[in-house]
């Protein structure tokens, strides 16, 4: 690490250029691409496109989410019992893209099914990770979920994945 890189202030936050610094360190960390989804104590179906989704135990089942304070979606999330995390495969991209955005009817145009809690699972996916909330905090700028998975199914197909800014697939095995 240089030493610009690892400079900080005591005590006071990173400028703008060290953010950016730091989101391109990160973004050399390849991550699955998913969209998570819910349904709101009014009804209606919630989603959204994340990629800071991991497996956080085996003993018992958990995993770990995190969506940014400043979302929309954030309240939704925090008082919703169950959600649904939908690993997305290369031919989901633009389920991807349309889910990453603040569009109306979201679902009208993405084919889904409702699981026995009536939240929407998607089609074609290459997993799926039926939750129900355990715990969520606050951790920065951002809060994080945790959940224990309820069910589960994979289609074994290959997931889309992020990495630098860019979407690739999969490539050879090594």
């Amino acid at each position: 690490m240089t030493r610009e890189a690892a400079r900080t202030t005591e005590g006071a936050g990173p400028n703008a250029d060290q953010t950016q610094a730091l989101r391109h360190a990160l973004g050399q960390f390849a991550t699955g691409v998913t969209v998570i989804t819910t349904r709101s104590q009014a009804g209606a179906l919630v989603g959204l496109t994340a990629n800071s989704f991991s497996a956080l135990s085996l003993e018992p089942p958990l995993i770990v989410w995190s969506l940014r304070l400043s979302s929309s979606s954030l309240s939704v999330f925090q008082q919703a019992p169950r959600f649904v995390v939908n690993v997305l495969t290369h031919a989901q991209l633009h389920t991807s893209q349309h889910f990453a955005t603040s569009q109306p009817k979201r679902f009208d145009i993405t084919g889904h099914v409702e699981n026995e809690h009536g939240l929407p699972v998607l089609r074609g996916s290459a997993a799926h990770f039926e939750c129900r909330l355990v715990s969520h905090q606050i951790a920065g700028d951002h809060c994080l979920f945790i959940a224990e998975v309820e069910r589960f199914s994979s289609a074994g197909a290959p997931p889309l994945l992020f990495h630098g800014g860019n979407f690739f697939t999969l490539g050879k095995a090594l």
